[in-house]
């Protein structure tokens, strides 16, 4: 992020951005006065600054408390099928996916929603998935004081399913290991885990 990333409040970005929206629109020749089109820029420009990259914003971090472990619950949490919605920083095309999060307690645990939180955020800006799943599991290290956390992302680059190849089956698969999660066995334990049919 350049230095002056917050210098505009949101306003004033959605104004910018919507002239340049309708500016592309324009160019492509189409007819703004129509009315399906005539909203589009602003409706584009918000949906940027409030929604595909609200995780640019650091003031919408998460807050992430955590708790003390008082059950004293020593084994691995895992919390899987966290739905993933990103954007690609090359084509400004959607991700889709789903993001597999795990730690194990030194003694603190964070409430489940707050993992899918941490997701969600990093997700809402322009991302490349190996960044993404680096960033997810940094953030809950530091959240949880443990090097013992994982991630795996499975998803969809619409850049690679709606344009170019445009290879509708394939998807992307990523992983971050941290602390105890690079031992082969509790590496294995948590693959299993998410593989679990989980359909109720």
């Amino acid at each position: 992020m350049r230095e002056d990333a917050f210098k505009l409040t949101n306003e004033e970005k959605i104004d910018i951005i919507k002239d340049d929206v309708q500016h592309i629109l324009e160019t492509l020749g189409l007819d703004l006065t129509d009315d399906s089109l005539k909203g589009t820029p602003n409706r584009v420009a918000k949906m940027f600054v409030k929604e595909l990259f609200g995780g640019l914003n650091p003031d919408r971090k998460p807050s992430a408390s955590t708790f003390e472990n008082k059950y004293q619950y020593g084994e691995m949490l895992v919390e899987k099928n966290i739905t993933v919605y990103s954007t690609c920083e090359h084509h400004l095309l959607p991700i889709v996916g789903k993001a597999h999060v795990a730690y194990i307690s030194n003694g603190t645990v964070v409430g489940l929603s707050k993992m899918n939180r941490i997701v969600d955020y990093y997700a809402k800006r322009p991302q490349v998935q190996e960044r993404l799943t680096i960033q997810i599991v940094k953030e809950l290290q530091d959240v949880l004081n443990t090097k013992d956390v994982a991630c795996v992302i499975d998803a969809k680059h619409l850049c690679v399913n709606s344009r170019g190849i445009r290879d509708t089956e394939s998807s992307t698969i990523t992983s971050e290991f941290g602390g105890k999660f690079k031992d082969k066995e509790t590496k294995r334990e948590f693959l299993d885990y998410i593989k679990m049919d989980t359909s109720f």
